[in-house]
């Protein structure tokens, strides 16, 4: 357990956020923590002389949001769930985060990016395992 002092602003944000994400503000923080955490080992393991650190996916600490976004068919947004027609593969320009797994997706890497309905919706961007994972479900629900 974890217990931590911060300003009533911070406070009143973080439950916004959570609220509008449909997850509760524990497993809000928690995510938000264990990405931190991902980010600063990555970044500590690209300094000259840095101390490679045993890599742990975000997955080992908790669920990565509900089920509606682990299903693959919806992705989570601040406005809330949004329809997915499809996903687009790039190369990533900016780090970024797996909307299903949590797991860090360095500039450079080869992601998917949500193509939302409606087309205003924020776009979610997965990793490449959990993109072909969604290829599996479909061909197992026929």
């Amino acid at each position: 357990m974890l217990h931590a002092r911060i300003p009533e602003s911070l406070d009143d944000a973080i439950r916004a956020a959570a609220s509008e994400l449909g997850m509760s503000v524990s497993n809000l923080v928690r995510n938000v923590l264990a990405n931190a955490v991902h980010v600063v080992e990555a970044a500590a393991m690209r300094v000259p002389g840095g101390v490679p650190r045993t890599q742990r996916p975000a997955a080992a600490y908790g669920p990565a949001g509900d089920a509606d976004t682990r299903s693959g068919r919806e992705a989570a947004t601040p406005a809330g769930p949004a329809r997915v027609l499809g996903w687009q593969e790039a190369t990533l320009n900016l780090n970024a985060v797996c909307d299903r797994c949590n797991a860090i997706l360095a500039r450079g890497t080869r992601a998917a990016i949500s193509i939302p309905d409606p087309a205003t919706a924020p776009r979610a961007i997965r990793c490449l395992p959990c993109v072909e994972e969604l290829g599996r479900e479909s061909t197992d629900e026929r």
